[in-house]
């Protein structure tokens, strides 16, 4: 079929909405009409070249949600009609990683940058209408009007329930609010500092709130997102790291936070570093946010990390498992526990995804919304 959706052509470069050609979904895909999308900032490392793709032109877009059109032949449990949220990791649940309940790293994942269909390496579904071939993002290229995707990276979930907000289960919720409640392990009566702001930064604010932290710190230079962030329930909130880290040493006498959040837009090693800084005896930094593939070194003392045990840990989509955790978030939001309809700032078309892209370095946004 002939669907719109917005590439990236070149590294740097930016998105822009062309005409593409979609293929019918084969065995194990589905024909998708998108709802909505997420506008990521992992996308725009994309667009930035901070994170290398396998070819372009490259369709952006992971965080969505919309409705099936198509089932492909010989693929049971699936009809038309179904609401789907997107993960942007796939679950195969038969790798290892899935079988130890790590979904997120499965093995799947190693073609999330390849822009081909998992099982068919020469293979894409997405084509110019010259017939160039373009990459789908992680799987999913949820920034066209229409998809397909492989059944391992779509979750039902119920059709009463809108998906203008659920899509945002596919990335910015699980990936912040696993951040502190899988990575992080945040505890009830714990201190914890999340540094950023964004779609996953205010995620891992509402994770910490409810693990049962009883100081939640917010940090983020911008006024607008420190006065939002009690709304996810933050307890204080600072514009510098310097400031949430003498509150979080005031209450805990001397010791420092009991964690640390790192979910800045484009991570350097010096933020780490502060998160370190920031942290008690075998607390617990965790690194959410992305930043330059090719950049390394963090100044870090090695006499710090050995002799007060503290802990640097990595984590991608929050450490979560998608096809058990996007239902678990999508019950809370319908309990009116989950915060998502707070998250979004703006909505947009999808031939506005530039401007959302600006609005976000800008600092306007919690989370920008396609509405399609």
């Amino acid at each position: 079929m002939r669907t719109r959706g917005a590439v990236v052509r070149k590294t740097p470069g930016s998105f822009e909405v062309v005409d593409l050609e979609l293929d019918a979904p084969r065995q194990g895909e589905l024909g998708v009409r998108m709802v909505a999308s997420g506008l990521c900032h992992s996308d725009d490392h994309v667009a930035t070249g901070d994170m290398a793709v396998a070819r372009y032109p490259c369709l952006g877009g992971h965080e969505g949600a919309g409705v099936v059109e198509s089932v492909g032949p010989g693929t049971p449990g699936w009809e038309v009609g179904d609401h789907v949220v997107f993960s942007f990791l796939p679950g195969c649940g038969r790798c290892r990683w899935c079988a130890e309940g790590m979904q997120n790293l499965c093995d799947l994942g190693a073609y999330a940058l390849a822009g081909h269909r998992f099982f068919d390496h020469d293979s894409y579904r997405f084509h110019l209408t010259d017939g160039t071939p373009v990459a789908q993002l992680l799987g999913v290229g949820s920034f066209a009007e229409h998809t397909v995707v492989d059944v391992n990276s779509a979750v039902k979930v119920d059709r009463d329930l809108p998906l203008e907000r659920l899509c945002l289960l596919g990335c910015a919720v699980g990936t912040g609010w696993g951040s502190s409640v899988y990575a992080a392990g945040v505890k009830p009566g714990e201190t914890v500092i999340v540094m950023g702001l964004g779609g996953i930064g205010m995620n891992a604010v509402q994770g910490a709130a409810h693990a049962g932290a009883s100081h939640v710190i917010a940090v983020d230079p911008v006024a607008f997102k420190r006065e939002q962030a009690p709304v996810f329930g933050a307890t204080h909130a600072f514009a510098t790291i310097d400031e949430a880290a003498d509150l979080a040493r005031s209450v805990t006498n001397g010791q420092g936070a009991d964690a640390c959040i790192v979910a800045i837009g484009v991570v350097h090693g010096e933020h780490v570093a502060e998160a370190v800084s920031a942290i008690r005896k075998a607390g617990t930094v965790v690194i959410t946010g992305l930043g330059d593939a090719g950049e390394k070194g963090i100044p870090v003392s090695f006499v710090e990390l050995t002799t007060f045990q503290k802990r640097i840990q990595g984590t991608v989509f929050g450490s979560s498992r998608p096809s058990s955790d996007i239902l678990r978030q999508a019950r809370l939001y319908r309990e009116g526990r989950l915060k998502l309809d707070e998250l979004v700032t703006t909505e947009y078309s999808l031939d506005e995804v530039a401007r959302g892209y600006e609005d976000m370095h800008a600092g306007k946004n919690i989370r920008g919304v396609i509405r399609y």
